[in-house]
């Protein structure tokens, strides 16, 4: 059964169709973010997903559209699991939780140590002005997510009111992502560990007093 056109003239995938392009995308996600962008090539795309010419152009007719969609899978799942962990953020003991989290899913990467957007950006960010542009939307969405669970703590009283949330949550992402590039040249996730205890520290010292 071929792919054909819907009645809004976008092109609709067939199951298999869909399986081979997912297919296609989660091989081009795993070697990029294994290799780098520049080092991941169509040819090893095609070869890794065990596609054929023809089936890899048909879903993607370049690489720059393949990247912009590895980006967007990237950030679908991260900040999916991200949503997952922060939605109920509201004590300074679920913010200790989220850094734990974040500190052993670094350790889980097959030695690498890297966040999967982060990745793309140190890489990407000074290439395409249309990748800078996805990638900052991504983060923004990422660092709402802190801001929102602090923004509650504000709200309970855990946090007195002369907090900023935005702020506090800059703070969080910057030690992070700063914290992801230590522990990948480190090949240790403890420099994370430390970088997101300092932060979260500074957090602490907003606490009302009987929090």
């Amino acid at each position: 059964m071929a792919d054909h056109e819907g009645g809004t003239g976008v092109p609709q995938l067939t199951r298999r169709g869909a399986a081979t392009r997912a297919r296609i995308l989660q091989a081009a996600a795993q070697l990029m973010y294994a290799r780098g962008v520049a080092a991941t090539t169509l040819d090893d795309v095609r070869a890794v997903s065990g596609t054929s010419k023809s089936q890899l152009y048909r879903n993607f007719p370049d690489k720059e559209a393949l990247v912009r969609d590895v980006i967007a899978l990237q950030a679908q799942q991260l900040l999916a699991d991200q949503h997952q962990q922060l939605q109920r953020l509201r004590s300074l003991r679920g913010l200790e939780r989220w850094r734990d989290a974040m500190v052993q899913s670094s350790t889980l990467r097959n030695g690498s140590y890297r966040c999967p957007l982060g990745s793309l950006a140190n890489e990407l960010a000074e290439q395409s002005a249309e990748a800078r542009v996805a990638l900052a939307e991504h983060f923004g969405t990422w660092e709402s997510l802190l801001e929102q669970g602090l923004s509650r703590m504000v709200e309970s009283g855990v946090l007195r009111g002369e907090a900023d949330p935005a702020k506090l949550a800059t703070s969080l992402m910057a030690a992070l992502q700063g914290g992801y590039l230590l522990a990948q040249v480190a090949h240790d996730a403890e420099p994370m560990g430390i970088a997101l205890d300092m932060a979260i520290d500074h957090v602490k010292s907003y606490a009302a007093d009987d929090a």
